[in-house]
């Protein structure tokens, strides 16, 4: 108990600490990294990051192609479906070998404003198709604020050509949206800061003096004496600074004018000129 007022701050401060991590998207695994880049890059990198959470998830999907079924497995920077080194893999439905479509072990990222594209390379080599040069698999990660992780989709797989062939996936996930912009003023985060501040003082005081003190009534608020003189003290500032206790009376209207009345004159009496 004798260490509960200083324990309730602390704990304030550590959830402050996380809801602004959390808030600004703080990742704090690295599995990106597992990536190995096909030509190493800062910006590839800076870009992957963004993918973060989408890390150590299998997403599938399953298409129809003739009278056969594909199934696709792909993961950001992980081994898809437990291969090793492959980022995504192709399976048939009625066990069919296995095919590496691209290894995260030769990666490219490229990075828009609300979008990143994934690119493996090095997958296992074509049979017939594409001068059987190794498979490729592009997945176009969207920005879409209202999916966490979105369900992957296989837009087409383009082998009828030559060279440079690839297998085109989509997804769409928040993770890759641009931040939104702060509305709050500085003034309006030092006033939530100060409103926290407060609040951490006013319920720690209070359960300090409760359990601790063991005080009773207006004494369990923290501090009550001094409050209550700074109270007195404010209020006969304004009383002395509104309110005027001298003498209303208002001076005269002009200067050297006494205000006392004239003594009168004694009246000159000329009744002594006049005839008789």
């Amino acid at each position: 108990m004798a260490h509960l007022h200083t324990a309730i701050p602390k704990l304030a401060c550590f959830l402050v600490i996380r809801l602004l991590l959390f808030g600004r998207g703080v990742h704090t695994s690295d599995n990106t990294k597992n990536c190995k880049l096909f030509s190493e890059s800062k910006t590839e990198r800076k870009v992957l990051t963004l993918l973060e959470p989408l890390t150590g998830k299998n997403f599938s999907v399953d298409t129809q192609d003739g009278k056969d079924t594909y199934s696709y497995i792909f993961q950001v920077c992980g081994d898809a479906g437990g291969y090793k080194g492959a980022g995504v893999i192709q399976k048939k439905k009625d066990g069919g070998a296995e095919s590496v479509v691209g290894s995260y072990t030769a990666t490219q990222a490229i990075g828009g404003s609300d979008w990143v594209m994934l690119i493996y390379r090095n997958g296992s080599n074509y049979d017939t198709h594409c001068s059987a040069e190794q498979r490729k698999a592009i997945i176009m990660i969207s920005c879409n604020r209202k999916v966490p992780m979105g369900d992957l989709s296989v837009v087409l797989e383009d082998r009828e050509r030559e060279h440079d062939c690839f297998y085109l996936f989509e997804l769409d996930s928040s993770a890759v949206c641009p931040a939104l912009s702060s509305q709050l003023s500085a003034g309006s985060v030092i006033l939530i800061i100060g409103v926290c501040l407060l609040a951490v003082y006013l319920i720690g005081g209070f359960l300090y003096q409760r359990l601790v003190v063991g005080a009773k009534g207006m004494d369990q608020f923290p501090n009550y004496a001094f409050w209550l003189e700074v109270g007195n003290l404010t209020a006969d500032g304004c009383d002395f600074v509104c309110r005027s206790r001298g003498n209303r009376e208002q001076p005269p209207t002009y200067r050297g004018v006494a205000t006392e009345p004239l003594e009168e004159e004694p009246e000159e009496r000329d009744d002594h000129l006049l005839p008789m």
